[in-house]
């Protein structure tokens, strides 16, 4: 997948399992909810990016 921007990056996430599951979870029950796959994506804002 490529994503353009220069406002936002893909998020670093830690490596913490409760992070990862509770992502799972949400991306399962939204798949229930839809009745298609999803694949939640975080972003973080840039250095760049000025805060309002």
């Amino acid at each position: 997948m490529k994503i353009e921007t220069t406002d936002y990056e893909i998020a670093p996430l830690p490596e913490q399992e409760k992070v990862i599951d509770i992502i799972q979870q949400a991306e399962a029950r939204l798949a229930e909810l839809t009745g298609s796959p999803i694949t939640l994506i975080a972003y973080s804002k840039t250095e760049g990016e000025r805060k309002l």
